[in-house]
């Protein structure tokens, strides 16, 4: 595998990125598969996020069994897993984040614009066919949406796996309830300690041996002049409004083929916001998958690098695989230890085979059934404890709770 380090990405208004470009030793051109983001492309997975890494190890062995894992960092694809395969992997450090200099302003229109003159120039090198695809989880997921809806012509596939789609309601405000704990925790932990100059950063390059946001050294306050407010700007539109359209991309203008993957491990934050960006895709050509398991390490997973190469294959080399015979839609039921219990198909989401069922809570009895309670009541409990739980009578047979749920309050 060759790998050309700190390779000079220019951008429209004369700056310059910097990417790590991973590709076969024999001659030719090959597809490109491209991440882009904030994270740190030199950064090993075990300086980023340690337990992510124990896990892996721990529970996921057929994972390290296929890698050396010496390339491999947080929410982006093993290089080595698909270079040997007839890729060239790129991953891209944004604009002010790892060793690309600028303003940082993630998730912002300046962004996406970026984004969008990376995979056009990669689309140019003399190792490449042209042909682009996007691969990665959560941020790495979610900025495809947009992208593509900016529609670069030398994009040709998608595989967003665990994306949020819409800014206001999936990633910084759920429903409208500001995302407080979440926000800064990622803001200062993910993306701060990333900024481009920021000498106090923990984390070293697996390449240079040196500090991974470059040599610049900039003081506190160089460093915030540099960068968005995110929170800030957050706290200060609390209401739909311009500030969250302009991040928000318009999926109606996504043609591209794409495996869009959800997982219930992600419940919390990712589930709701890939659903719906699969649903609200233009393309015709477009698979959902919703699986068992953790949000990351699945990811990983040979089976479904091997699920994700033959989408590749399908759509960035032009390989008649069947791929068009995978079912449109399907969904692994859990089982405890996010086993998985059953798998279910269809051509849709929701899918065909739901039976749509009303069930009605009684305040009283803190239950849940299928008739109305006799009496109205009330339920009532303190803002930060657990909550309320309502209860159902023990099911007669399996029954499997799959697809949309609504809450009328």
């Amino acid at each position: 595998m060759l790998i050309e380090h700190n390779i000079a990405v220019p951008m429209r208004d004369g700056a310059e990125l910097r990417c790590n470009v991973f590709r076969p030793e024999s001659p030719g051109r090959f597809p490109v598969v491209m991440t882009f983001g904030p994270y740190g492309k030199d950064v090993p997975l075990q300086q980023f996020m340690a337990e992510a890494w124990n896990t892996l190890n721990k529970h996921y062995p057929e994972i390290p069994a296929a890698s050396s894992c010496k390339h491999l960092v947080f929410e982006r694809p093993d290089p080595e897993v698909w270079v040997r395969d007839g890729f060239v992997i790129i991953n891209v450090d944004s604009r002010g984040a790892g060793q690309s200099p600028g303003r940082l302003a993630v998730n912002s229109p300046a962004e996406f614009r970026d984004f969008y003159d990376a995979i056009e120039w990669a689309a140019v090198q003399p190792w490449s066919t042209g042909k682009i695809g996007l691969l990665g989880i959560s941020y790495y997921a979610a900025s495809q949406w947009f992208v593509a809806s900016m529609q670069p012509p030398h994009l040709c596939a998608l595989l967003p796996w665990q994306g949020t789609y819409d800014f206001y309601r999936d990633r910084t405000r759920l429903d409208g309830i500001y995302s407080a704990g979440f926000l800064k925790r990622w803001w200062n932990q993910s993306v701060l300690r990333n900024q481009h100059g920021n000498p106090a950063t923990n984390c070293i390059s697996i390449y240079t041996g040196e500090r991974v946001t470059g040599p610049a050294s900039l003081t506190p306050e160089e460093l915030a002049a540099n960068r968005s407010d995110y929170c800030g700007d957050v706290l200060a539109h609390p209401l739909n409004d311009q500030f969250y359209r302009d991040r928000t991309p318009d999926l109606s203008k996504i043609t591209l083929p794409a495996l869009v993957v959800a997982s219930w491990g992600g419940l919390g934050l990712h589930l709701r916001g890939t659903i719906r960006g699969y649903l609200g895709l233009a393309s015709k050509d477009k698979w959902l998958k919703v699986q068992a398991g953790s949000y990351f390490h699945t990811f990983l997973q040979p089976k479904n690098v091997a699920l994700q190469k033959r989408f590749f294959d399908r759509y960035l080399k032009g390989i008649d695989n069947g791929w068009e015979r995978e079912p449109r839609v399907e969904v692994e039921l859990r089982a405890p230890g996010d086993t998985v219990r059953k798998t279910l198909t269809s051509d849709a989401w929701p899918l065909e085979q739901t039976r749509w069922t009303k069930f009605y809570l009684d305040a009283g009895a803190k239950t849940l059934g299928p008739t109305k309670p006799a009496q109205a009541a009330e339920a009532s409990y303190r803002a930060l404890s657990p909550g309320v739980t309502f209860t159902t009578q023990p099911f007669d047979k399996e029954t499997a709770f799959v697809g949309p749920v609504k809450a009328k309050l």
